[in-house]
C-alpha cells in the first residue's frame, strides 16, 4: 500500500490473477446474492457429516457465510449412524423393514442421547460461527424447539415398527417467527404425538415436510459424492432414475431423489443435491449460474422457448461478437425488437445462452434459418442440435417441405445434419434479392 505522505502519482492498479478471479466472482454472484435474500432455504445433511470436523467446520461457515447474506436457513441434520453406534453400545441389534427402523420402547433413551448430542454439535458449531461473523461475541440466532407433530408409523407387512414415526405436522408459525427474527432454525428428527409419545423420524422426511409447509424456495441435500448424476434433472427424469433397475444407487441416495420427487410434487420449486466434502460446494451451487451439484425442478432448468423483447439484450450479447468476427450479418435493435417473433432462445436459469430465428417464405413452402448461436462456454453440449431439431420442427408444423441457410463458416456441422449444397437460383426470390455477394456466402437446403 502507497504511503499517503508519499506525493509521487498514484500507480495505475493491476489486479493480479487471482484478484480478477475475485471481481469476476463477485460481479456472478451478486445477481443470486440479491434474489435469494429473504427466501426460506431447507438444509438437510446426514449425520456422516459430523464424524469429519475439518470438513464440517468449512460446511458450517459456508452455512453462516449464507444466512448473513440473508437466507433464511432451517437446518435438519441427521443422525442415523450415530444412532446406529449408541444402540449398538447399549446392545441393541440393528433391525430395519423396507428402510426404516424398527424403533423399540427400550430404544428410546440411547436413540434421544444420539440425538440430543448431534443437536447440541450442531448448535455450537453454529454459535461459534456465528459469533465470529457478527464480531458481537455472543452466541445468537440460533435457535430449536418441538416445530414437527408425529405420528406412529405403524404396522407394515405384519412389521409394527413401534416408535418410528412420520411427520403429522409443521408449527409453521412458530418457524416463521423464529425466521422472521432473524434465527437459524435447527430442527432434529425427533418429533412428538399430541399425546406425548416420542417418534424416531428419518431426517429426509423431516426436511421434505418443511420445506413444502414453509413453501419453502429450495430444499437442499447435502450428501455423500454424487453417483455421475447430471447438473440438472427434470421430475420425470428423476422418477425414470428411481424406475430404472439398471441403475445403481446408494440407500442414501434414493432416499434424497424420493423425497425430492414428492417436495417436487408438493410445490418446492428447486431441490439441490451437493456434495458435502467439496469445499465451498454449497456456494457454488448457490451462487453461480452453472452450480456444482445436481438441481431437480418440476419445470426444466434449461429450455427452449419463445423469445419475447426481454430477451433482446440477451440475444444481442449472443450475435454481436459473431456480427463483428463477419461471421453474421448485423442485426440492430430496432430490428431484432421487431423480429422476436422469428426467434427462439435457450433459457438456462434466466439466462440466455443460445438463440435461433426462422423466417418462413410460405409461398416457396421453405424457411430460412438464421443466428443459430451458443455462448461459446456451452458450445459441445449438443444445445445446437436440439435447436435446429426445434426449429425443424416448427417448420413441419407451419406446413414447409424444407428449411435453408447461408453460411461462411459452419458448412461441416450442417451436413453433418442432412443439409445439402443449394444454388443461388433455387432460393426464394425475395431472398435471392438481398443476397449479399461480397460475402459469398455457401447456401445449404434440407428437405423435411
Amino acid at each position: 500500500m502507497r504511503d499517503p505522505k508519499d506525493p509521487s502519482p498514484h500507480a495505475t492498479c493491476q489486479p493480479t490473477g487471482e484478484a480478477r478471479v475475485l471481481v469476476q466472482g463477485l460481479r456472478d454472484a451478486v445477481p443470486y446474492i440479491r434474489e435469494h435474500e429473504g427466501h426460506v432455504f431447507v438444509v438437510t445433511f446426514g449425520g456422516e457429516a459430523l464424524d469429519d470436523p475439518a470438513t464440517f467446520e468449512r460446511l458450517i461457515r459456508d452455512i453462516v457465510l449464507i444466512a448473513d447474506l440473508g437466507v433464511k436457513l432451517v437446518l435438519v441434520p441427521g443422525t442415523r449412524p450415530q444412532i446406529n453406534r449408541r444402540l449398538e453400545n447399549a446392545g441393541f441389534p440393528e433391525r430395519f423393514h423396507q428402510g426404516l427402523r424398527v424403533t423399540e420402547p427400550a430404544m428410546i433413551e440411547p436413540l434421544t442421547e444420539a440425538v440430543g448430542a448431534v443437536q447440541f454439535d450442531v448448535i455450537s458449531w453454529l454459535s461459534a460461527r456465528l459469533s465470529l461473523a457478527s464480531g458481537s461475541g455472543l452466541a445468537q440466532r440460533v435457535l430449536t424447539g418441538n416445530f414437527i407433530t408425529a405420528r406412529p408409523m405403524g404396522v407394515i407387512d405384519g412389521v409394527d415398527l413401534g416408535h418410528t414415526g412420520r411427520v403429522r405436522r409443521v408449527d409453521v408459525e412458530g418457524v416463521r417467527d423464529a425466521l422472521g427474527d432473524g434465527s437459524v432454525v435447527v430442527q432434529t428428527n425427533l418429533g412428538f404425538s399430541p399425546t406425548g409419545e416420542l417418534f424416531n423420524l428419518r431426517s429426509e422426511d423431516v426436511a421434505e415436510s418443511m420445506a413444502v409447509a414453509l413453501g419453502a424456495d429450495k430444499l437442499i441435500f447435502l450428501t455423500d459424492p454424487l453417483d455421475n448424476l447430471p447438473t440438472a434433472m427434470s421430475l420425470a427424469e428423476v422418477e425414470g432414475l428411481l424406475d430404472d433397475p439398471k441403475v445403481s444407487l446408494s440407500t442414501e441416495f434414493q432416499l434424497h431423489l424420493q423425497s425430492a420427487v414428492r417436495a417436487c410434487s408438493k410445490g418446492v420449486d428447486r431441490i439441490h443435491l451437493v456434495d458435502r466434502e467439496v469445499d465451498g460446494a454449497l456456494l457454488v451451487e448457490l451462487y453461480t449460474r452453472d452450480g456444482c451439484g445436481t438441481l431437480i425442478t418440476s419445470e426444466p432448468y434449461e429450455r427452449i422457448r419463445q423469445a419475447t423483447l426481454d430477451d433482446i439484450g440477451g440475444i444481442l450479447a449472443l450475435i454481436e461478437p459473431m456480427e463483428q468476427a463477419g461471421v453474421l450479418v448485423r442485426r440492430s435493435r430496432e430490428q431484432l425488437e421487431l423480429e422476436t417473433d422469428r426467434f427462439v432462445v435457450i433459457d438456462r436459469d434466466g439466462d440466455i445462452i443460445a438463440c435461433a430465428a426462422l423466417y418462413p417464405f410460405p409461398d416457396d413452402r421453405s424457411a430460412e434459418l438464421a443466428a443459430l448461436v451458443v455462448h461459446p462456454a456451452y458450445q459441445g453440449g449438443g444445445r445446437a442440435g436440439r435447436l435446429l431439431a426445434f426449429m425443424e420442427n416448427r417448420a413441419r408444423s407451419l406446413g414447409l417441405k424444407s428449411i435453408f441457410l447461408l453460411s461462411t463458416q459452419t458448412m461441416a456441422f450442417f451436413r453433418e445434419r442432412g443439409f445439402a449444397d443449394e444454388s443461388l437460383e433455387n432460393l426464394p426470390a425475395a431472398r435471392q434479392a438481398f443476397y449479399n455477394l461480397k460475402r459469398n456466402s455457401r447456401i445449404f437446403r434440407k428437405w423435411l
